[in-house]
């Protein structure tokens, strides 16, 4: 019979420990072995899981290591200490000791995993991409593999595959509660409202109490606008562990709520914090976008201006080594502009089409025109319901010149079946993001599909665009201080100079196009819209043939109750409708000299002032 004392017994025991989430009782056990067996290796590799359980990564980094030294052929060894190096910063240690792993032995899910996630905090997502990928074949149902591919792909902009990685995610191995939040939240950052829903409903009844994950619980009900329940479990965080007084997420949480309840001041205090103890230059600009939105409603307009310019750069420097080459230029992405539609080509398209009712009907202007609150209006109309923002046309885009055909010269030539067939992926996608009921029209606002008119025309002959105007100048500024997520986006909207060239481009083309395809569009202005609200919804609502629907007149109320917003502007659609940034651009005028000549044909055309 085994004696208490026996080494492998406290060992099983250690392991059992470590399991329930005792590490401090099997970093004991380890020690009473290793006191009678000095150099037992079995002790030293469980104790070293126990003390980076407890969070103590250097004091496991020396036990690896010595098992490297002590058993230089045993990849497991190997992989354990690239583990540990991770947290401490040590990326090229670590990824040598993760490669000395692979050429010991086959790859496992486990050392697959760690790799990948080391290649993120390395900003290499190709190779991280690779990685996780690999390790999702050998362990299809470990929940912590796929939750890491997801964000992987997610971060790369890479969506529909983030998505599929969390298709029946609730099925998955190892669902821990932390677990559970980080996929919920990501679902939620995506908009898939479908697959994350039950499982936010289960987390209202039951919500986490401890550090981290009821911090990231707290970002959830952010986003959900559930700016009471986030303060209290932000709060219960907090409380239960000392150590996030200092963490750059909790200052940020911080910092967000009390932005929304318009205590700027305290905003301010909490980012210089977070930026404080953030010294990676490639995550800065996560605390100074909303620093310069701080600054700016604090009336500090070159401080705001001054961060805002280094979030570019942070965030510049952030693609260039995810892309791992630099930045493209500006003008790739606005290729779509390059080249109009050919008149001899129009002449061909057939005017038939589907009916008015079952088209969609396109919000488009460039972004942070107002788009937002037109969305929210004609949501709340009960025949009307939008999604959440994707750039389903664009890929539609892909499916012409797939064909062999000139986009947008030779749309003409596209048969009835392949317009059919164009349209149906286009219907496909759509459903998968909202479900219409009987009846109901969608509102697909995407703000660029501005240059995707000639395709809207073409698959779309009766649908009715609406097209948001704003005074260039705040358009940009907006743009400026705001944090896009899409690299195309980013690069578009890194300084002033570029921004006003693809303003120019934008709308270059959109009235090239529209003196050739003539759609059925109606233009807004903003500035008119906040003004006299009222009658600016009633003549949208005449221009789209709707019964008339008092709810249309509470966009911010209709926004509440949705919950869910997937915009960059998601945290305004709840205020009352006002005209508090129309002639914002004032402040920063001087920032504005070197661009105006390329603006002035917009302003003037749309009878706008600088004063």
């Amino acid at each position: 019979m085994s004696s208490p004392s026996d080494p492998e017994v406290l060992l099983r025991l250690a392991r059992q420990d470590l399991a329930s989430g005792q590490p401090a009782d099997a970093q004991e056990k380890c020690l009473q072995v290793l006191g009678a067996h000095q150099h037992h290796p079995g002790a030293l590799e469980v104790l070293g899981e126990a003390l980076f359980a407890q969070g103590r990564s250097e004091d496991a980094v020396r036990v690896f290591n010595a098992l490297t030294l002590k058993q230089p052929t045993v990849a497991t060894h190997w992989q354990n200490l690239g583990t540990v190096l991770r947290p401490t910063g040590r990326y090229a240690q670590s990824l040598a000791a993760f490669e000395r792993a692979l050429q010991l032995a086959p790859p496992s899910a486990g050392l697959l995993y760690n790799l990948g996630v080391l290649q993120m905090d390395r900003c290499d997502y190709s190779a991280a991409y690779l990685a996780l990928r690999d390790a999702v074949a050998l362990a299809p149902a470990d929940a912590t593999i796929r939750w890491a591919f997801a964000q992987c792909c997610y971060d790369l902009t890479r969506f529909e595959e983030a998505l599929a990685a969390l298709e029946n995610w609730q099925q998955l191995e190892g669902l821990t509660v932390e677990m559970t939040v980080l996929i919920i939240l990501l679902l939620v950052m995506m908009g898939a409202m479908h697959q994350a829903d039950p499982a936010i409903q289960r987390l209202l009844a039951n919500p986490p109490q401890q550090g981290r994950t009821a911090l990231r619980f707290a970002s959830i009900l952010e986003r959900l606008h559930r700016l009471d329940e986030a303060r209290a479990t932000l709060e219960r965080a907090e409380r239960s562990d000392r150590s996030l007084e200092a963490d750059p997420e909790r200052l940020l949480m911080s910092a967000v709520l009390a932005d929304r309840a318009g205590q700027h001041e305290e905003a301010y205090r909490q980012l210089s914090s977070a930026l404080n103890n953030q010294k990676e230059f490639v995550h800065r600009h996560k605390f100074l976008y909303p620093l310069a939105r701080a600054c700016d409603s604090l009336g500090r307009y070159e401080e705001a201006y001054a961060a805002a310019e280094e979030a570019h750069r942070s965030q510049l420097a952030l693609l260039e080594a995810m892309m791992g080459k630099p930045s493209e230029n500006e003008s790739q992405m606005w290729s779509l502009c390059a080249n109009g539609c050919d008149p001899n080509d129009i002449a061909t398209w057939e005017s038939v089409g589907p009916a008015v009712e079952d088209s969609p009907i396109f919000i488009v202007g460039f972004p942070r025109s107002g788009t937002t609150l037109l969305e929210q209006v004609l949501d709340a109309h009960p025949l009307l319901q939008s999604m959440d923002e994707q750039p389903f046309l664009l890929r539609a885009v892909g499916e012409v010149t797939d064909r062999g055909l000139r986009y947008p010269a030779e749309l003409g030539k596209l048969s009835a079946q392949a317009l059919g067939d164009i349209r149906a992926h286009y219907w496909d996608a759509t459903r998968k993001r909202v479900e219409l009921l009987a009846g109901q029209r969608l509102v697909d606002k995407y703000p660029l599909n501005l240059i995707l008119l000639p395709l809207i025309r073409r698959l779309f002959p009766n649908a009715r665009i609406i097209v948001a105007i704003r005074h260039p100048c705040d358009t940009l500024l907006s743009c400026f201080l705001q944090h896009f997520r899409s690299p195309r986006l980013a690069l578009a909207c890194r300084d002033l100079s570029t921004l006003a060239k693809a303003y120019s481009h934008a709308f270059g083309f959109w009235y090239s196009q529209s003196s050739l395809v003539r759609p059925l569009s109606h233009e807004l202005r903003y500035e008119q819209l906040t003004a006299d609200f009222a009658a600016e919804v009633r003549k949208l609502n005449a221009f789209l043939q709707l019964p008339w629907n008092e709810a249309m007149l509470a966009p911010g109320e209709h926004a509440r109750t949705k919950g869910f917003i997937n915009t960059p502007s998601y945290a305004q659609v709840l205020a009352p409708v006002n005209s508090r940034s129309v002639g914002r651009w004032k402040h920063y005028a001087g920032h504005f000299e070197d661009v105006l000549a390329v603006l002035m044909p917009w302003i003037e055309r749309w009878g706008y002032s600088l004063t």
